[in-house]
């Protein structure tokens, strides 16, 4: 059974997440952990914040030895996108510009391979 964690409205785009997303799937957490720790950039704190909140999901379910713990894995890693807020840029001649502030939702689960 995969323990999972959604950080609902990040507010950093999701083309900003995909690609760290896909640096940590299929690995395994102490490496996936190293590897955000290392990361520059910001969207690695997003997603260390939702690996750790994984974690501890698996560990307060406490169905997991510790054997067990030390074995788990990121089986599925992925960033949809969440409510876009609307905003507007002031320009000349009385223009306006839109502006999108986008936001995601990060979705990490663990489980023992």
């Amino acid at each position: 059974m995969p323990y999972t964690n959604v950080h609902r409205g990040a507010r950093i785009s999701p083309t900003k997440v995909r690609p760290v997303v896909d640096l940590i799937r299929s690995k395994p957490i102490a490496e996936a952990d190293s590897i955000l720790r290392m990361c520059k950039r910001r969207a690695a704190v997003y997603i260390l914040r939702a690996l750790e909140a994984a974690r501890e999901n698996a560990r307060s379910a406490g169905d997991l030895s510790s054997d067990q713990m030390r074995r788990l894995i990121v089986t599925d890693a992925r960033v949809d996108s969440g409510p876009t807020m609307k905003r507007f840029q002031p320009k000349d001649r009385g223009r306006a510009h839109a502006i999108k502030k986008r936001t995601s939702h990060i979705t990490i689960a663990v489980d023992v391979k």
